[in-house]
């Protein structure tokens, strides 16, 4: 009679990974759910979900995600479909694709930056960011 959608394993526990403080990963990390990094990444991360890089994490590496807050270090290439955070604490270098954009005053925002004026702009199936659509 009615039709429930069973959930996944992930889904009954939360959705949030945690990689503490002291961890270093070299490696690429490819998630569903939202992450939280406190430890070090040498290393590419896509998610559909969002990131959260803590105070004391650090990311040298290129992200691909939907939505994303920086405390922390993040050197390399950053592409967020939809909304970035910089904390006032973070240290950013590189390239930066956004739809949206928050700096708070203090952050070491030192990176080239390029925003998408489409509001429609979201990962695709394969979680990675469509393609600009261009108007002329």
């Amino acid at each position: 009679m009615f039709d429930k959608k069973t959930k996944s394993y992930t889904e009954l526990l939360g959705k949030t990974n945690r990689i503490v403080e002291g961890t270093t990963i070299k490696g690429d990390i490819i998630s569903q759910a939202d992450f939280r990094l406190d430890g070090e990444l040498i290393g590419n991360f896509q998610s559909k979900g969002k990131i959260v890089i803590g105070p004391a994490g650090s990311v040298t590496g290129d992200i691909i995600c939907k939505n994303a807050d920086i405390e922390g270090k993040f050197n390399g290439k950053i592409q967020v479909a939809e909304i970035l955070n910089v904390k006032h604490k973070a240290i950013i270098h590189g390239e930066v694709t956004v739809g949206k954009l928050s700096v708070e005053p203090g952050a070491d925002f030192s990176a080239s930056c390029k925003m998408n004026t489409n509001s429609k702009t979201a990962l695709s199936n394969d979680g990675q960011p469509r393609p600009e659509e261009t108007n002329q």
